[in-house]
C-alpha cells in the first residue's frame, strides 16, 4: 500500500504540472488546443502495448521482485522529468511521462496479483477497498502539490520560476516508494517454466479468448470502460481554471476532492461487502456517475465569496464531483475483485494485465475523443460532462443486459458465486 502510494503521487505530479504547463503554462499551444488529450494518450498508450508483457513477468517472477524492479527504475526516470522541467524541454518531458508510464504498467499486475497472495479470499474486496483508499489519498497530495508545484514552476507572465522544483520533488517520491518496497512480505516465485511471449497482441487475443468462455470478459469490459469516463472526466477538470475563473492551484482543490471521494467511495464499498464481493454495487455506482455528471454540465458554475481555496471547495462544482467521485469507489471495486477472485491462480498477472490494457485502451481513446470533441465545447468547457453522462448511461444499460441473468451485477451473491 505504501509503495502504490507513492508511485501513483509521482505519476500524477509529473501528468499534472505536465498537463497545466501544456493548458496554460510554458508550452501553451505548443501541442495545440486540447493539447492535454495528448498528453493522456502518452499516459495511457504504454500500458495498452506492455501490460500483456508485464503481466507475464508478474506470473513468472515473485511479484515483489518485479515491484522491486519497476522502483528502481522509477528514480531515473524522475530524473529525466526534473531534467526536461529544467530546461523548458516539452519532448524530453513528454518522453519521461511515457518511461513512467511504462514502469507503471509493470507494476500494475504485480500490484494486484499480489493482493490474493497475501490476504484471505474472505478479506479480497475489504483489501481492494483499503488500497485503492490510500491510493486516492496519493492522487490528493499529488495532485494539489502539482498545482502549487505548477504556481511555483511558472509565474503569471508564462516565465519559468523555480525550474528545479518539479524533479527534486519527483526524485523525492520515487526514493520514498523504492524504500517501501523493500518491506513487502516476501513472495514465492510464479511459473518458472512460463514460455515469456513477446507479441503484447496475441497475449491479449489468447487470454480474451480464454476469459469470452465466461462471464469474466464482461466483467473486464465493465471495468475497463469506467476508464473511458474517468480519462474524459479528468482531461475536462484541468479547464476548470478558466471555467472558475481561478489559477491552477486553486483548480487543483477540485482534483483533491474528487480523489478524497473515490477513496471514500472505494473505502466504504469495501466496507460495505464485508468478507464477500457485492456486485450490485456497481449498478448503484453506475447511476450516481450518471446523474452527477449531468449536473456537473447542465448547473452553472458557482461559488461563494470566501478565501480562494476555501471557495473552490464550497463551491457547486466540488459538491459534484465529490458526489461523482463516491458513486465512481462503488462502481470499480466489486468488479476489481471480481476480476482477481475469477483469474485462474496460474494466470492471474496475465489476465489483469489484459484487463489492465483494455482499461487504458478506453483511457487512450478518451484522450482522442477529447481532443476531438472539446473544440466544440471551447467556451463552455464543462459541458463536456453531459457526454460523459451519456456515455456511462448507453454503457450501464448494455452491461446490465449482457449481464443479466448471472447475478454478477444485479443478482442473488449465490448467483453471482456460481457465475
Amino acid at each position: 500500500m505504501v509503495a502504490q502510494f507513492f508511485g501513483a503521487m509521482n505519476d500524477n505530479l509529473l501528468k499534472v504540472v505536465l498537463a497545466f504547463a501544456v493548458v496554460r503554462g510554458v508550452w501553451a499551444g505548443d501541442l495545440g488546443d486540447g493539447g492535454e488529450g495528448i498528453v493522456s494518450v502518452c499516459f495511457t498508450l504504454p500500458f495498452l502495448l506492455l501490460s500483456g508483457f508485464a503481466g507475464q513477468m508478474a506470473d513468472r517472477y515473485s511479484k515483489r521482485t518485479v515491484t522491486l524492479w519497476v522502483k528502481i527504475a522509477e528514480v531515473p526516470i524522475a530524473m529525466l522529468a526534473g531534467i526536461g522541467f529544467y530546461f523548458e524541454n516539452l519532448y524530453l518531458t513528454l518522453l519521461a511521462l511515457v518511461a513512467l508510464t511504462c514502469q507503471s504498467s509493470f507494476f500494475g499486475p504485480a500490484k494486484y496479483g499480489m493482493i490474493p497472495e497475501l490476504v484471505d479470499e474472505k478479506n479480497l474486496s475489504r483489501a481492494n477497498g483499503s488500497i485503492n483508499m490510500m491510493t486516492n489519498i496519493a492522487v490528493i497530495l499529488g495532485t494539489v502539490i502539482a498545482g502549487t508545484t505548477s504556481v511555483q514552476y511558472q509565474g503569471a507572465d508564462g516565465t519559468v520560476g523555480k525550474a528545479w522544483l518539479p524533479g527534486v520533488l519527483m526524485v523525492a517520491t520515487a526514493l520514498f516508494g523504492l524504500a517501501a518496497s523493500l518491506l513487502i512480505t516476501r513472495l514465492k516465485a510464479g511459473d518458472r517454466d512460463l514460455d515469456i511471449n513477446y507479441n503484447p497482441f496475441s497475449i491479449y487475443v489468447d487470454t480474451i479468448r480464454k476469459m469470452a468462455e465466461t462471464r469474466l470478459f464482461m466483467v473486464m469490459m465493465a471495468w475497463g470502460y469506467f476508464y473511458l469516463l474517468a480519462g474524459l472526466a479528468l482531461s475536462t477538470l484541468f479547464r476548470y481554471p478558466e471555467v472558475l475563473g481561478v489559477g491552477d492551484d486553486e483548480a487543483s482543490v477540485l482534483m483533491g476532492v474528487l480523489g478524497i471521494a473515490i477513496g471514500l467511495g472505494c473505502a466504504i464499498a469495501g466496507f460495505i461487502s464485508g468478507d464477500r464481493i457485492e456486485p450490485r454495487l456497481t449498478t448503484i455506482g453506475a447511476a450516481g456517475l450518471v446523474i452527477f455528471f449531468f449536473l456537473l454540465a447542465a448547473v452553472p458554475p458557482w461559488m461563494p465569496d470566501a478565501r480562494p481555496m476555501l471557495r473552490v471547495a464550497l463551491s457547486n462544482v466540488a459538491f459534484f464531483i465529490f458526489f461523482a467521485g463516491f458513486f465512481a469507489g462503488f462502481y470499480i471495486i466489486p468488479l476489481q475483485a471480481l476480476l482477481q477472485k475469477l483469474s485462474p491462480d496460474d494466470e492471474r498477472g496475465q489476465f489483469l494485465g489484459t484487463a489492465n490494457a483494455v482499461s487504458f485502451a478506453f483511457m487512450t481513446a478518451a484522450g482522442v475523443l477529447y481532443s476531438i470533441i472539446m473544440p466544440a465545447f471551447k467556451d463552455k468547457p464543462q459541458q463536456m460532462f453531459f457526454v460523459s453522462s451519456a456515455l456511462m448511461l448507453v454503457g450501464a444499460a448494455f452491461f446490465l443486459w449482457k449481464l443479466r441473468g448471472t447475478g454478477i451485477l444485479i443478482g442473488s451473491r449465490e448467483e453471482a458465486a456460481a457465475a
